[in-house]
């Protein structure tokens, strides 16, 4: 009678043990997850497909001596993917620019080949929380990117490498002649 109450009972012990080392399981892959996703970050062509980039700007503002704003913008319009550009100077001039100021502007729709193109030059790139910052006054450029879901939270980009980041400001100024 003893080794029945001894077998029932390692019978009931058996299953709660089991059930504790798959909650302490459950609990590590959780905070392995969350870990992940509190970083702050999501990369571009990871978490962000191609498919929910809604917006991209890059902008740079000089305000001193030879006063010079650029903006490039990437948008989907109904679906079409355009580009837009906006350059504002002031030879021998300081401060912030206005519209009197603009040389040049212009917008057109992108080709799938041209929208393929600015995927490839932010794929990597990185889009986390924006903060205050004590560069938030210089000159940038600044990126922000804009996606399906984002809910004004993971908006300020990084460029994966310096070579994207130079390769995008020449695709900016090869889209901006042609506009």
């Amino acid at each position: 009678m003893e080794n029945m109450r001894v077998e029932a009972m390692e019978r009931r012990t058996t299953p709660g043990w089991m059930v504790g080392a798959l909650g302490v399981a459950v609990a590590v892959m959780a905070a392995i997850l969350l870990a992940g996703c509190g970083s702050g970050k999501m990369v571009v062509g990871q978490r962000i497909a191609q498919e929910d980039i809604t917006e991209f700007y890059w902008t740079y503002a000089n305000i001193n001596f030879d006063a010079r704003y650029q903006r490039y913008r990437f948008f989907l319009e109904n679906g079409v993917p355009h580009f837009f550009h906006d350059t504002r100077e002031r030879p021998n001039g300081y401060g912030w620019l206005t519209e009197e100021d603009t040389a040049a502007m212009g917008s057109r729709e992108l080709t799938p080949e041209e929208w393929g193109q600015f995927f490839v030059l932010v794929a990597g790139g990185t889009v986390e929380k924006r903060t205050d910052s004590a560069e938030s006054g210089d000159s940038g450029p600044w990126y922000y990117l804009y996606w399906k879901g984002d809910r004004d939270v993971y908006q300020v980009f990084t460029f994966a490498s310096g070579e994207s980041e130079a390769a995008f400001e020449e695709f900016g100024r090869i889209l901006a002649k042609t506009c």
